[in-house]
């Protein structure tokens, strides 16, 4: 992944902290370990300077209050088992970004990798760019629990792979450094589009989803005035974090992916047990 970032300015109300002093790179469980002792102090606001590779940057953290700004690229895991907060990365991230995430706003000022979403039980996960294969996977819901998940760009084979509740939305945006937006040139998607899907819902921002790309248990329907409804206060919140104009996002229609049944699988089991 490129690193085409402009330079973050730190914030003022910031608590700095180096993850690779003397151009070292900290191992992750010392650099967690300050970061933990810092929150524990006090501290609201964190900014994370040469951030390189770190794993479980901002495991288990809880507090509507508290904010991590992370300058580089994290690794995998990114913000695994999170309660509440919000991470910025000013950057690209690795694999499973909101790994198990309760709740809270993980924003990617860049690409992300695989799995983004794994198994998440709420909170909102933007990304600017594209993201890699079985994003949102087995992401669900309970109640008012909805995981959220939003790629501006492309994502690869078994996006929403078995999921069972939330909104996952892919919008084929190709923002750059500049600002600059255009209509991805790659396919939205890969194959395989929601397998074994048995409940919340898929938006595709395409004029035409070919039905070949949907995986087992998934199906099309119409792309509804409730829809637009439900979607668009979360557009409007990826549009405010990396200043896309809503014009942009809506001069393309949705294509909207649910659920054939709320058990995909039920004819790989013995006939008598389902």
């Amino acid at each position: 992944m490129a690193n085409n970032h402009k330079p973050v300015k730190i914030p003022s109300d910031a608590f700095v902290i180096d993850a690779a002093p003397d151009g070292m790179p900290l191992p992750y469980k010392e650099l967690n370990q300050i970061i933990h002792i810092a929150l524990e102090s006090g501290e609201k606001h964190l900014f994370l300077q040469r951030v390189c590779g770190q794993r479980f940057i901002g495991a288990a953290i809880r507090g509507k209050d508290v904010k991590i700004e992370i300058e580089g690229i994290p690794g995998n895991d990114l913000g695994i088992f999170m309660d509440g907060p919000e991470i910025i990365v000013h950057n690209n991230a690795e694999d499973q970004v909101g790994n198990t995430m309760n709740a809270g706003t993980i924003v990617v000022h860049g690409h992300a990798g695989d799995v983004i979403g794994l198994s998440a039980r709420g909170g909102k996960m933007f990304v600017k760019g594209n993201a890699g294969f079985r994003c949102g996977i087995h992401v669900k819901e309970y109640k008012e629990q909805k995981p959220i998940i939003i790629v501006g760009g492309t994502v690869k084979d078994y996006f929403g792979e078995y999921m069972a509740g939330g909104i996952l939305i892919a919008l084929g945006l190709k923002i750059d450094a500049e600002g600059n937006i255009e209509d991805s040139n790659r396919c939205i998607c890969g194959n395989c589009l929601g397998t074994g899907i048995h409940n919340g819902k898929i938006f595709m921002r395409t004029e035409n989803l070919p039905t070949h790309l949907l995986g087992i248990g998934a199906k099309i329907m119409p792309f509804t005035e409730e829809d637009t409804a439900e979607i668009a206060p979360l557009l409007k919140e990826f549009s405010k974090n990396f200043v896309v104009p809503m014009e942009k996002i809506w001069n393309k229609p949705f294509v909207k992916v649910v659920c054939e049944s709320k058990r995909p699988f039920r004819g790989n089991y013995c006939a008598q047990l389902v």
